[in-house]
């Protein structure tokens, strides 16, 4: 019996995961398409594919001809294109769509979170000479490029091309770490006094926000 072809669109822990899972089963040819922002991405069981689709015309083109029966959308909670390109594409195709989507994370006590709708919001919300850590996508940190009276420190997984716009800033090249005590260990040789993150939900970016909740430090939490 042939395999049933699944189209993942991932780029998240629990997509790779998903991939994994599926591929052992014997019962799925499984395919998981990346965005491409990272240079030297995790290997994933399955095939993998690689870049934009196009648009949702794009997606659905694909769907129809590589035979896809089913499309599971696992990809971060803030993928807002993607996910209403997959909705069109797969209403469009007739093919059957799973959405798989985070929890986002709830305050304990002890949270010091300063919540806000948006990255200008964010940015507008840091005291002037703040030492701000920015767990964001290189895409989002555009906003606080005009918060001349703060420093930054700033996590790629890849080192950009070109120097960043901010007056002052420290770069490093790193994933994020699930250990809370080399998170705060991060947050304190840096003297960081404010967190600026998404409420992504899941594991794996957890670790820093449990470190700002030993440490007592605030963060500007942008909802979803």
């Amino acid at each position: 019996m042939p395999l049933k072809k699944v189209l993942i669109l991932g780029g998240t822990r629990e997509a790779a995961e998903l991939a994994a899972e599926l591929e052992q089963s014997g019962k799925w040819d499984v395919t998981t398409s990346l965005a491409g922002r990272t240079k030297e991405p995790a290997p994933l069981a399955g095939k993998v594919r690689i870049g934009g689709f196009g648009g949702a015309k794009g997606l659905a083109e694909f769907i129809r001809t590589n035979e896809i029966e089913k499309v599971i959308d696992v990809t971060h909670p803030f993928a807002k294109t993607i996910s209403a390109n997959a909705a069109f594409a797969c209403q469009e195709t007739g093919t059957v769509l799973e959405v798989r989507m985070r929890a986002p994370w709830g305050k304990q006590d002890g949270d010091r979170w300063i919540d806000v709708g948006s990255l200008e919001e964010a940015a507008n919300a840091l005291p002037s000479g703040a030492r701000v850590f920015l767990a964001l996508g290189r895409q989002y940190i555009g906003a606080f490029t005009k918060r001349n009276d703060c420093h930054f420190l700033i996590r790629m997984v890849d080192m950009p091309e070109t120097e960043l716009p901010f007056s002052s800033y420290r770069l490093i090249a790193a994933k994020p770490s699930s250990n809370p005590n080399e998170e705060a260990a991060l947050l304190s040789e840096n003297d960081i006094t404010h967190i600026v993150c998404r409420n992504s939900g899941g594991k794996g970016a957890y670790a820093k926000i449990v470190a700002a909740r030993e440490m007592g430090l605030p963060v500007i939490m942008i909802g979803r």
